[in-house]
């Protein structure tokens, strides 16, 4: 598949390093045009659209705060423009705040709402009517693990769970006009980790050394590309695993004398026994992460 996206073009958010940089990087060697978004950091957008075109590939800076909904529209109008089409979105940024849910401030609360969820949205608001014309398009969002259930992480991961809603609504509607779209769970060594845990915490470590940001986006890259065979499909993605990650329904049992007796006597058909293992509450141990302190009114932006 290589040479695999000579043609596209593609507009990835969160784009001047991590994940997104990485993102934005194999896209272009693949041969994809390539707008990399920042929203403040532009000496570091730059470097990323250098070390692109530096390798013979296609790239522009594109300045947003995807919580806008207005600065969102603009920008992808800006890139159709520039491009004369846009057929990739990849939605990469986002913020990440390690804070119990009593402890967090309104402020830091509204900020994950602002730019993990409606961020999203807003971008593929912008960008569907252009694929919808054309009849094609790819969308790949951002979510994460933690929508599963993670100590210190419910806000966050209330607002990343809203993604894979999103992702599951916006490809039944994409069925009829081309558009796929799906979502991954990235893992990776980030600027997001540095900031909640110190280089003590063994999830710093393990990161550090075995979680490269490059091992997430070739996943993202096929799930962009013209021949992806799904959408509406979420999936795990770190340190070189792929797993895909799906909603589960039990059996249970019907009863049309419905009683609380009845649900409590029956409880275990209720849960059911899946043949795959179920992602339990808390299945990933923060407090090993050894998370720092929250600061009030501290975000940390990608």
């Amino acid at each position: 598949m290589m040479g695999k996206l000579d043609g596209k073009t593609a507009l990835v958010t969160g784009a001047s390093r991590g994940i997104g940089k990485a993102v934005a990087m194999l896209l272009a060697s693949e041969g994809a045009k390539v707008a990399i978004n920042f929203a403040h950091n532009e000496s570091k957008a730059k470097e990323a659209a250098d070390e692109i075109i530096k390798l013979g590939g296609k790239a522009i800076l594109v300045q947003a705060d995807i919580g806008k909904a207005s600065e969102a529209r603009a920008m992808v109008e800006r890139v159709a423009n520039e491009f004369s089409h846009l057929d990739i979105l990849v939605n990469n940024a986002g913020i990440s705040v390690a804070a119990q849910f009593m402890e967090m401030t309104s402020r830091d609360t509204q900020r994950h709402i602002d730019i993990n969820l409606m961020g999203t949205v807003w971008m593929c608001r912008a960008v569907w009517p252009h694929m919808q014309a054309r009849q094609y398009g790819r969308i790949v969002n951002t979510g994460s693990g933690a929508f599963a259930g993670m100590w210190a992480f419910a806000i966050y991961g209330a607002s990343k769970g809203d993604i894979f809603s999103l992702t599951r609504g916006l490809a039944a509607e994409g069925k009829d006009c081309g558009i796929k779209v799906n979502s991954v769970n990235p893992g990776a060594f980030s600027r997001m980790l540095l900031a909640q845990q110190p280089e003590t915490s063994p999830m710093y470590q393990h990161a550090q050394e075995n979680l490269p940001a490059e091992q997430v986006s070739p996943a993202v890259a096929y799930l962009a590309h013209e021949s992806c065979p799904v959408t509406g499909e979420c999936f795990d993605v770190m340190g070189g695993n792929v797993q895909r990650t799906y909603l589960a329904q039990t059996s249970g049992f019907t009863d049309p004398n419905l009683s609380i007796e009845t649900v409590a006597e029956r409880w275990d058909e209720v849960m059911g026994d899946p043949q795959d293992p179920v992602i339990g509450l808390g299945s990933v141990d923060t407090e090993l992460w050894h998370i720092k302190p929250y600061t009030r009114g501290k975000t940390e932006t990608g």
